[in-house]
């Protein structure tokens, strides 16, 4: 946004929620294309993160408000605008403020033994409370868009079988088409199977909690003391834990692997689990699927900017590499 409009923000901040904001710093990092987020500074010192979010559902704003109320650890409650509301409309999007609770990314590191640990624990924290009916009506189950996914995916494919000969003109149209080709026999099983499995997925065998969605190292704050805080929650779902520890236990980003070491502190934060191995690799393939067809679509976008159709293609590359998601999720489901 251009500053005119962070300072529109800004003063609606100022209306909506009583806070006055000294300063306004965009925020740049994160993979929601559908949001804006900045670090904003009040004038009494106290810092803020000002979000506008156009994906997800406002149901995430629920979920961290009542996970507050419960007690449990990491979660940075959202601050109420002055008509009780979580969040207030802002040319369509939703404005909401929350506390700014740490400059310090998982990613960047480093995670301590302790930190690892806390991860587990807030996980456990979130899957034990109870799942209200408001709840019930807000969040969407986990895993439900995945025909539409496996529609994007065959559509992607199908469009990078047969390119416009025009379109290969383009280096990383022509370099997408090969990485699909690649991984054309891996991505069958993943679309097969998932599709296959789907109904035990929903068969309603397994316990659904309240899921983050998307608990990965990048939505992971660190705070002093092996303290985290888990923050994001646009995409929060209903679904059994497997949808959170496949985080954990699955190996999602390319870049950030967790090694066993680490994934043995997780589970001693989150205690005793039965983790089963088909919902997994379920979750895992249908994530995987997800990713690859989202950013490819990003990569070929003509009209994008030339650094955003870039980060797209390193983040395909990374899904198709040796340790990156399709090849893990894969691997997964010939397992099962």
């Amino acid at each position: 946004m251009v500053q005119d409009d962070a300072r529109q923000v800004a003063e609606q901040v100022r209306t909506g929620f009583g806070l006055h904001l000294s300063t306004m710093e965009r925020v740049t990092y994160g993979a929601d294309q559908h949001a804006r987020l900045w670090l904003a500074q009040a004038t009494d010192g106290c810092r803020y993160a000002v979000k506008l979010s156009g994906g997800g559902t406002p149901a995430g704003l629920v979920v961290t408000a009542y996970l507050a109320e419960q007690g449990v650890p990491g979660i940075a409650a959202p601050l109420r605008a002055d008509d009780g509301r979580l969040s207030i409309d802002h040319d369509g999007r939703r404005l909401s403020v929350v506390p700014w609770v740490s400059d310090q990314r998982a990613l960047d590191g480093p995670m301590t033994g302790a930190h690892w640990r806390a991860y587990g624990e807030v996980l456990a924290a979130v899957h034990e409370v109870p799942v209200t009916d408001e709840l019930s009506r807000l969040l969407p189950a986990g895993g439900a868009a995945y025909q539409s996914i496996v529609t994007a995916t065959r559509a992607t494919a199908a469009r990078l079988r047969d390119p416009d000969p025009a379109d290969l003109a383009d280096p990383l149209v022509a370099e997408m088409a090969g990485v699909w080709s690649a991984v054309a026999d891996r991505l069958g099983v993943l679309t097969r199977e998932v599709e296959r499995r789907a109904v035990y997925q929903h068969d309603g065998s397994g316990a659904t909690v309240v899921c983050h969605g998307d608990p990965h190292l990048g939505n992971l704050l660190l705070g002093a003391d092996g303290q985290v805080w888990l923050i994001d929650w646009d995409d929060a779902v209903l679904a059994p834990p497997e949808c959170d520890l496949m985080f954990v236990l699955g190996g999602v980003l390319a870049f950030a692997p967790i090694s066993v070491e680490q994934q043995q502190a997780v589970l001693a934060g989150y205690g005793t689990t039965d983790v089963d191995p088909v919902r997994l690799a379920w979750f895992l393939a249908v994530r995987a699927l997800d990713d690859l067809s989202d950013w490819t679509r990003q990569a070929l976008h003509p009209d994008a900017e030339a650094a955003d159709r870039d980060r797209a293609a390193r983040i395909v590359r990374g899904l198709v590499s040796e340790v990156g998601l399709v090849t893990l999720a894969h691997a997964a489901l010939r397992e099962v």
